[in-house]
């Protein structure tokens, strides 16, 4: 579909806002070139009354030329003070209406895209349509209403004058604008995808300028981005000198048309279809009445970079997400068994013969403690986001509680699972406000009570702020461990009956990880864990412990059978020292 109909289309939720400004537009500009034509009458007759000596009522007059004031200051005010409150609420519901369709792409759409990339979509090409309305379909119109009503004014006066009024404003209101569109639409579309790609390398170099620093990459990267600063700068440098052309090609239509209707005006004056005092007011009208047009050049020259901007967008949104929502959720019972049953997956550009998993089976229920241990790259990252239904299976079957992935929504399947996984994501906001993105309504009681099992209380409580305390863009005030632990307090504080946790010890000095590990395996006691790890710390706490490799399990058991059937597993135990608790010399300091 056409992108401008597509435009068009979304001004729906806003169009009585913007119905309203163009109306205050067309009065204002009504009132404005009212106000010239008749200050140029005004004028006349007062010259001609005097030099005829006559009196004239001139109150009649000032009147209309004080209201015309008048309303053209209120109505420039009145006019701002409406397009930006309808501009805002559009780019409001714009922005939650390309999250909506965001969300469900994620992660398996998105792990394409650069983050610097998908928010450079999500503000900066959404702010850039708000030219679609401010500077294209209200300046349109407006123009095109208030140029009919100025033509139909001259006709009533004299067709040719209404002909040279149309001609004029066709060539710099049509002709014009269609031309500075053509020749500026490669600087548009250079200026859209230069500024894009400079937010996205400025996010992702800030992001890892540790990295950059460390591997001397800094000095090659600033080259890269002062390139497109550079050729982000020439081509909003032509789109300048453009603009100047245009405005002076309607400045040059507009005195244009005041000569050519003063000139063809005084032979009608002469025959007497004319009073000598509309001379001077059919010049001014006739130059007043450009400023209706004289938007719409350098409007047609932004469209190029508008439609750019749609077009990312709209290329985004129209993905398909992997995983199809049902028309209607089936509601789940008391039952909250996990269960994966020959599942396969491969990603799309995986060859069919070389599944990612291959044969995955495990059932999860109310009290048992699963450990999942394998090398990277052996496919636990992409069966947890099967788990969560990130991703749709290819061949097997996943159920929670009976009821297959398929008749539930993917709101109501997460809302009964707690994920910490290696990555996660910290607002730039206080501590508080981070966990309570799991459960809003909860006391300060609560947040302790899942910050103490993570161990993370006594950091939080010696800060100056406390549970106020900033975190940082990314959680950067925050050690790695610190904020592995307060996504843990995070995922504790949802209080869902399926805890998944992913490596939630790494990083974290032997002390730490023999306390958090004791207190996750105490809180889960009667929940449903999986622990997704690649350290032997744990285990032997475990019901099951799968090992995956390559896509299989290759061995499962408990922590006793695997000792005795699985060399892999030996081998796993001999190469890392165990924590003194967990070999029973120690237990008394397992408590949190």
């Amino acid at each position: 579909m056409n992108p401008v109909i597509r435009l068009l289309r979304i001004l729906g939720p806003v169009k009585g806002w913007m119905l309203l400004g163009g109306l205050i537009a067309f009065v204002t500009l009504l009132a404005n070139v009212i106000l010239m034509a008749m200050s140029g009458w005004f004028i006349a007759a007062m010259a001609v009354a005097g030099v005829a000596g006559v009196s004239m009522n001139y109150f009649t007059p000032a009147a209309v030329i004080r209201t015309c004031a008048i309303v053209r200051t209120v109505g420039r005010y009145g006019e701002r003070l409406v397009t930006h409150e309808a501009t805002l609420r559009l780019l409001s519901s714009l922005r939650v209406w390309f999250y909506e369709r965001l969300e469900p792409l994620a992660p398996a759409i998105l792990e394409g895209y650069r983050s610097g990339d998908l928010l450079s979509r999500l503000r900066a090409d959404i702010d850039t349509l708000d030219h679609f309305y401010l500077r294209l379909v209200l300046p349109m119109g407006v123009a095109l209403a208030a140029s009919l009503a100025f033509i139909v004014t001259l006709y009533w006066f004299n067709p040719l004058l209404a002909l040279i009024e149309a001609l004029l404003l066709g060539l710099s209101g049509v002709v014009l604008p269609l031309l500075m569109q053509r020749v500026a639409a490669p600087h548009g579309q250079r200026i859209n995808r230069c500024s894009s790609e400079l937010r996205a390398h400025l996010v992702n170099d800030l992001q890892g300028f540790g990295e950059l620093l460390v591997d001397a990459a800094d000095a090659r990267h600033a080259r890269r981005i002062e390139t497109l600063s550079e050729e982000l700068a020439v081509a909003q440098n032509r789109i300048s000198h453009l603009d100047g052309i245009a405005q002076g090609a309607v400045g040059l239509s507009a005195n244009l048309a005041m000569w050519l209707i003063t000139l063809s005006a005084i032979p009608l004056v002469n025959q007497g279809e004319l009073p000598p005092v509309q001379l001077a007011m059919l010049a001014l009208f006739s130059l007043a009445s450009f400023e209706a047009i004289a938007p719409l050049p350098g409007a047609f020259q932004g469209l190029a970079e508008t439609l750019a901007a749609a077009r990312r967008i709209f290329e985004l949104v129209d993905r398909s997400a992997e995983v199809a929502e049902p028309r209607e959720t089936t509601p789940l019972g008391e039952d909250r068994t996990l269960k994966l049953e020959a599942v396969h997956y491969s990603y799309p550009d995986t060859p069919p013969d070389n599944p990612t998993l291959q044969e995955i089976s495990l059932c999860l229920g109310a009290g048992q403690k699963i450990a999942l241990i394998g090398p990277s790259g052996s496919g636990k990252t992409t069966l947890l986001q099967l788990l969560l239904k990130f991703r749709s299976i290819g061949q097997g079957r996943v159920s929670l509680g009976g009821v297959s992935y398929e008749a539930l929504s993917g709101e109501t399947l997460r809302g009964e699972i707690a994920v910490a996984t290696q990555y996660n994501h910290l607002f730039n906001a206080s501590i508080r406000d981070n966990l309570l993105l799991a459960k809003p309504d909860a006391s300060q009681e609560q947040l302790e009570t899942a910050c103490r099992l993570a161990c993370i209380h006594d950091f939080i409580h010696a800060q100056p702020a406390a549970y106020d305390t900033q975190v940082g863009e990314l959680g950067l005030r925050l050690s790695g461990g610190q904020g592995r632990r307060l996504a843990i307090a995070r995922a504790l504080l949802k209080d869902a009956p399926i805890l998944i946790l992913d490596e939630p010890t790494e990083g974290l000095d032997p002390h730490t990880e023999q306390q958090l590990l004791a207190n996750l395996l105490d809180w889960a006691d009667e929940r449903a864990l999986l622990l997704v790890t690649h350290r032997v710390q744990g285990l032997r706490a475990m019901d099951e412990i799968l090992m995956l490799q390559a896509g299989r399990i290759s061995a499962r058991g408990n922590h006793e059978q695997l000792m005795t059937t699985s060399a892999a597993y030996r081998s796993l135990h001999e190469t890392q020292p165990l924590l003194a608790w967990q070999t029973g010399e120690a237990s008394d300091s397992a408590g949190p």
